[in-house]
This record gives structure tokens, sequence and C-alpha cells, in this order.
């Protein structure tokens, strides 16, 4: 069993799967990878029972091989070994060789047969949607940030993906702010929902192309799919109800603005240096052609920036955590931002001129 095959050809796809491995594992077979060759070509696999990561590399020349190895062993040493040095792998009985130039390193293996690898579920009701990868990763990216954290209400941890007639509808929300962002698809569907994991999201993101090549997703009952490329990404979804975003973003915000996006992100930015560090509340004060942003703490210091407006609306003075505030502001590309607002009760909804998909919402706070 003797492969060739060039250290910069492996390098990038081993770093791609590795992402997912866990270090410290109960089965030790899951901090392996499962490498995969044949007919000049490799597959390496990564899981950690919730996701899998297959990608196939060309140029692999040599006989067939099928082990698993430690994923960050194998890792580091690709990334050790000089550029462009053809690597020679070896494999026998419980061990596998890493030859190159005169480095050799002699790494444990465990059996392929063993390796828990997720197969596709079968499902004859398979929903299968295109769309391309710059176009999927703009959605996750817009969102991914309003995505809870380890919060006990499980279904927060992850990204509402609904499909309903021909839009994609992407959805994060922790339950104090929520994230909304859309897109067309080339045809209609059957209403199909579905909460991505957190982990799926943020590899998806990784992996994923600034280009127009397609993705294919398949959605079948536990479980959805992703193609793309040389990879293949299969994720079991979280079971549970997403909050209905429908009764979130709210219609009819009168009193608006329209402000640059990076000006009142710098002024956010220097107004929550005094906020308090465990609350982060910032209070917004819109009066005529003004806005007002201004912070305490339980030291009693202040921060205020005022920012000239076009604002003709009610007078108001509403609190918000200004961490979510500057979330949005860092995670859209535009470079102005709207902010509406009902009352001083009421939450605040930010969008974008350019994308009429965009909606972020969040709750007031009480300063």
């Amino acid at each position: 069993m003797n492969i060739k095959i060039n250290r910069d050809t492996l390098l990038k796809p081993l770093s791609a799967v590795s992402g997912i491995v866990e270090r410290r594992h109960t089965l030790p077979i899951l901090s392996n990878l499962l490498l995969e060759a044949k007919q000049d070509r490799m597959i390496l696999t990564a899981t950690d029972l919730e996701m899998q990561i297959s990608l196939s590399i060309n140029g692999a020349t040599g006989g067939e091989l099928s082990t698993t190895v430690s994923a960050k062993k194998l890792l580091d040493i690709c990334r050790a070994l000089p550029e462009s040095a053809d690597i020679n792998i070896n494999t026998s009985d419980s061990r596998m060789q890493v030859k190159t130039g005169k480095s050799r390193f002699n790494l444990q293996t465990l059996p392929a047969a063993d390796y828990p690898v997720m197969s596709k579920a079968a499902g004859s009701q398979a929903v299968v949607i295109s769309i391309s990868q710059n176009a999927l990763k703009r959605l996750l990216k817009q969102v991914e940030f309003a995505m809870a954290q380890q919060d006990i209400r499980y279904y927060l941890n992850g990204l509402l993906f609904e499909v309903n007639a021909n839009r994609l509808n992407v959805v994060g929300t922790d339950g104090h702010r929520l994230s909304f962002t859309s897109s067309q698809l080339s045809q209609n569907y059957e209403k199909q929902e579905l909460i991505l994991p957190r982990k799926t999201v943020i590899e998806l993101i990784k992996l994923l192309d600034d280009s127009d090549e397609e993705v294919s997703v398949e959605i079948v009952p536990g479980q959805v799919n992703f193609s793309f490329g040389d990879i293949r990404l299969i994720s079991k979804v979280i079971d549970g109800k997403f909050p209905d975003y429908n009764r979130v973003i709210p219609v009819g915000h009168k009193n608006t603005f329209t402000v640059n996006r990076m000006t009142v992100l710098l002024s956010m930015q220097r107004a929550s240096i005094l906020s308090n560090e465990k609350y982060r509340g910032i209070r917004m004060v819109l009066t005529n052609n003004s806005l007002r942003l201004i912070s305490t703490n339980s030291e009693q210091e202040e921060a205020e920036e005022e920012l000239e407006i076009a604002y003709a609306g009610d007078a108001l003075d509403i609190g918000f955590n200004v961490t979510y505030l500057i979330d949005v502001l860092n995670n859209v590309a535009s470079d102005q931002v709207i902010f509406a607002f009902a009352d001083a009760n009421s939450s605040c909804l930010v969008t974008v001129p350019e994308d009429q998909n965009y909606k972020y919402v969040v709750m007031p706070m009480r300063i």
C-alpha cells in the first residue's frame, strides 16, 4: 500500500475536514480521519457523529488504501513539511508511515471498518434545492451571529432553514435579538423547515467559496446533506420547534432614520467603553435631527456621543444592549443602515437599503 501525493495538494483539504474532529473523545477513533484512496483519488472523511465532512482529492498516485489515522498529527506533519514536498504514505498492520525526503513519521492507525461513517438517510420524501455557494455563504453570515450559544433552549443553538415556495429563509435568534434573511430559489418547493446546528453552520461558512458554483442541499427527515465542489457534508438537524419569527419582525415602525454604518458603529463602540460590563446597556436618545448615544456604569462614569441625522419623528429615549447593535453593524456589508422604532417600549428594526430581504430585530432593555 504505497500512495504518493503532493504536500500542497493534501494540506488544504486536510485542514478543511480536520475542523470538526474532537481532540479528546471517549471513542479514540473519532480523533481520527478516514483515509481512502483508489484510482488517483483520495477521500478524507471526518465525523463527530453529529456531522460528517468528506472531501475528495485528485492527484494521489499508487495503490489502494483504507485506514484511519490521527487527524491532528497528520495535519501537523503536513503543515511542518516543506512546500511542494512529495509525500509517500505506506500502511501495514496497524501502522502508517509518512515519508518525504529525509523525514519519516510512523503513526498508529485504527481499522477503517471500525470508523462510524454516517450514511445518507434514505427517504423517499427528500427535497433537493440548488443555490450558489456565495449566496448561501452570504445568507449564513448575515444571521449566524444572532444564534444562541449553549442555551438550554437547545433549538436556539442553530439556524432555522426554511424552504417555502420559491424562497429560502434563514433565521437566527437567541431570544433577545433576531436576524432574518431570504433568497429566491429557481423553482417552487413544498414547505420544509429544519434547524441547522451551530457547529454545522460555522463549518459551512468556512468551507463555502465565494463562487457562483452550485450547492446541492438535500433535506431528508432528521438530516440535511450539502454537496459542492469536492465536498460532501452530512449533518443531523436539531429536533425542536423554532419560534415563529413572523410574530417578532415588526411592521409599520414609523420613526425611522438612515445613517452611515461606519459612523454609527464607531460611535457605539466608543460609547460602549463606559457601559455596564454585565448588562452592556446604551441609551439611544432621538430628537429632531439628532441621535445621542449615552452609556453609564456602576462607577457613575458616563460616555455620550452625538450624531447629526435626518430625523423628524417622535422624541424617543430607548435602551438596548449595545453588543447586539454592534454585532449587526459589523456583519452587514452596506454603507448605510436604516433604524426604525415604534415607541420607547418596542423593538428596534435594522434594515439596509440595498437588500429588501434582510431584517434584524433587537428587543429593548430597561436602563
